[in-house]
């Protein structure tokens, strides 16, 4: 068996998904499941982009100590040093350092020569090397690269310092044959690899993200990257879960070893999911609802006969379970936070306090409350900072016209009152939400699920909304579907807000360092 290292970059690569913008505090959250996962390395963020990434890699790295936490950088020696002082207080930091190599990228992106490239690139990793017990140099674009040049700036970087190297199928572009040849190529003829390790980062943009992982993997890569459910910018990227349960299954085929702990998965992939706003496709691999549903008659007559006719899969291996302890109205703090850390919920006392609330709250109208429901009150208290607050919301429906009337309290905790028409409720609400900030808000997309089934589930309602020239997506959790939908445009409007505080700090401090 061959040791296989894990590289999730949900929180860095997988948070670049369009509209996503998490909060420091769910960072975290994320960030101590993935390690409670098994990943050997998390990609925490990009520290230099902004305050908010940069304060929640740094509180990863403080709080993470069973993995490599790492943070992106490009090129250049500002990133470098913001990277550093960001993760100098992990027990294992790591830089991920990057730069184009396909012609096209270093013609019109980069405007630099191959040359040039090569010595940005060398200085670079000579620099964090001073810093930073493993670098991990990234080829930018490596698929589209002339396999000759790739060659010589290997051998440049790894003399300069880099432990790691990644060969990333940026665009998605590759096959499975062609990136395991690329792979055997650099193997043969760059002569200065030993002990550093070679690895895969593929996108999803052909759908063969996934395949060509295995295939690198089978093509002897030391480390594979990817993320949860397979998010990621434009089509996303590997889905970590997906490969690390083929490898699992397939064990006899690839002979690899992780040291991922694969009954944390469906929690992962649901933490992530609602975190995000990006829900999981039913029939996706792995995690997906219909993952292990069964509707054929022949399917569900062998699946009752012996379940490997048709399920190569335990739902078991990837933390699939009934419940074994019911929560109620009649259920203590005791039974809750034996429930919170069965969920593996890392709270605050004052977090499980809200959290609590929350619950018994809804105890008064749910009978039962599942796990699905403790994750979506979840939502609720994981933002600490409102700057916009539903306090209450009445709704006239007309068949031609709605009448929304609603109470915001506002960032100065006074409560702002205003009323709106539509020609619905939910067009009336936000129309009612767009005179209390007073400016244009512009709803791309709205979605709406339930937590359980039931009459008496919970409404998650997910948002993506234009606001302050910002894309974003926002969340409301309520067991009324239009007091949901209210409390997700404020979010969304709240996550903007926020964001743009802590560029507004940034651009403080980065003037008085001036």
């Amino acid at each position: 068996m061959r040791k296989l290292d894990v590289f999730d970059t949900t929180l860095r690569d997988g948070e670049q998904s369009a509209g996503v913008n998490l909060h420091g505090s769910e960072k975290v959250e994320i960030a101590l499941q993935l390690e409670r996962f098994g990943v050997d390395i998390m990609e925490a963020g990009f520290p230099a982009s902004s305050q908010g990434d940069f304060k929640a890699v740094q509180e990863i790295a403080a709080r993470v100590k069973d993995c490599s936490v790492a943070g992106l950088a490009r090129a250049t020696k500002s990133d470098i040093d913001a990277a550093w002082e960001a993760l100098r207080g992990a027990a294992l930091p790591r830089l991920h350092l990057f730069i184009a190599t396909s012609p096209i990228h270093m013609e019109y992106k980069l405007r630099k020569t191959p040359d040039e490239v090569v010595q940005t690139a060398v200085d670079c990793v000579r620099y964090a090397a001073e810093r930073f017990p493993v670098v991990q140099w990234s080829a930018e674009d490596a698929t589209r690269s002339d396999w000759d040049f790739l060659v010589r700036i290997i051998r440049e970087v790894v003399d300069a310092g880099a432990r790691v190297v990644n060969l990333p199928d940026t665009v998605g572009y590759t096959t499975p044959a062609e990136y395991a040849r690329m792979f055997q190529y650099i193997r043969e003829n760059v002569p200065n690899l030993a002990g550093v390790k070679l690895s895969a980062h593929c996108h999803d943009d052909l759908g063969l993200a996934v395949a060509n992982s295995l295939a690198a993997i089978e093509a002897g890569v030391e480390q594979v990257e990817g993320t949860l459910n397979g998010i990621g910018e434009r089509a996303g990227n590997a889905a970590i879960e997906e490969i690390l349960v083929a490898l699992a299954i397939r064990k006899d085929v690839y002979q690899i070893e992780t040291r991922a702990n694969l009954t944390e998965t469906a929690l992962t992939s649901k933490l992530v999911a609602k975190l995000t706003g990006m829900a999981v496709p039913a029939n996706k691999a792995v995690v997906g609802n219909n993952a292990f549903a069964h509707e054929s008659g022949i399917h569900q007559d062998g699946v009752l006969k012996n379940a490997e006719t048709y399920e190569i899969i335990r739902p078991e291996m990837v933390g699939l379970k009934s419940n074994r302890m019911v929560l109620g109205k009649h259920s203590g703090r005791h039974a809750f936070k034996e429930k919170c850390e069965e969920l593996n919920l890392q709270l605050s006392e004052q977090q499980f306090n809200r959290l609590f609330n929350s619950f018994k709250a809804l105890t008064e109208t749910k009978k039962e409350v599942t796990d699905d429901d403790i994750l979506a009150l979840l939502l609720e208290s994981s933002i600490e900072e409102h700057k916009y607050e539903l306090e209450f919301l009445h709704v006239s429906y007309g068949l031609n016209e709605t009448t929304a009337a609603l109470g915001v309290r506002g960032p100065n905790g006074e409560v702002i009152r205003e009323a709106a028409t539509g020609n619905g409720s939910v067009e009336a609400i936000y129309n009612v939400i767009e005179r209390v900030v007073d400016t244009p808000i512009h709803l791309i997309d709205y979605r709406i699920q339930s937590t359980t089934g039931g009459r008496d589930s919970l409404a998650e309602v997910y948002v993506k909304v234009a606001y302050h020239d910002r894309v974003v997506t926002g969340r409301g959790v309520h067991g009324d579907v239009l007091s949901a939908s209210a409390k997700a445009f404020l979010d969304a409007i709240n996550r903007i807000l926020i964001k743009e505080r802590l560029d507004d700090e940034q651009l403080v401090t980065m003037t008085a360092q001036v």
